[in-house]
């Protein structure tokens, strides 16, 4: 999405929404809820949540750098997420006020957007994982896929974006899998 938005800036806006895996794989039954639990309850994400709407609290540019930083942290370079070190190495390479930082990672109200954003993503638009785009009209589609190369990133963004608005007949494309030989 990054180099999507890098091509046609003028033309998307990208509202980021927190979506919890931990949640929907929870296997503690409807009423428990992750952002819910305890500080020192064991979370794969929690923290990395925190930190995020810590970002946020700076600015919307400084969420937007953060959150970059976090995704390549997490995907490219296999880092723990559920570390505070992990997450203070990222907000200092970003640039974050770091005094602020530290102390708003620890606000529990923090993960009160969390539970706003995933409650609507499950009960109103049926999410159930990520990365799930959501186009106007509240169109969503789960997308699993590997990074292309960034000269086609726009073509397929656009691509995606045609079939899911304007094939609403279309439920699922699914590609299967090769037996491993």
């Amino acid at each position: 999405m990054q180099k999507v938005k890098e091509d046609i800036d003028s033309e998307i806006t990208i509202n980021w929404k927190y979506f919890s895996l931990e949640q929907v794989n929870s296997q503690q039954g409807p009423e428990w809820k992750i952002w819910e639990q305890s500080e020192d309850y064991p979370s794969r994400g929690l923290l990395a949540f925190s930190a995020a709407e810590s970002a946020r609290r700076q600015s919307e540019a400084t969420f937007d750098s953060f959150h970059m930083a976090l995704l390549k942290a997490r995907h490219e370079q296999r880092k723990d997420i559920a570390s505070i070190d992990t997450l203070i190495e990222i907000a200092e390479g970003v640039g974050l006020e770091m005094p602020r930082f530290r102390k708003d990672i620890r606000d529990p109200k923090l993960l009160a957007r969390l539970a706003k954003d995933h409650t609507y993503a499950v009960d109103t638009l049926g999410v159930f994982g990520t990365p799930t785009l959501v186009f106007p009209e509240e169109q969503a589609v789960f997308l699993k896929m590997t990074v292309p190369p960034p000269e086609e990133c726009l073509s397929i963004f656009n691509e995606l974006r045609n079939l899911v608005e304007r094939r609403q007949y279309i439920r699922e494309v699914k590609r299967p899998q090769r037996p491993q030989t």
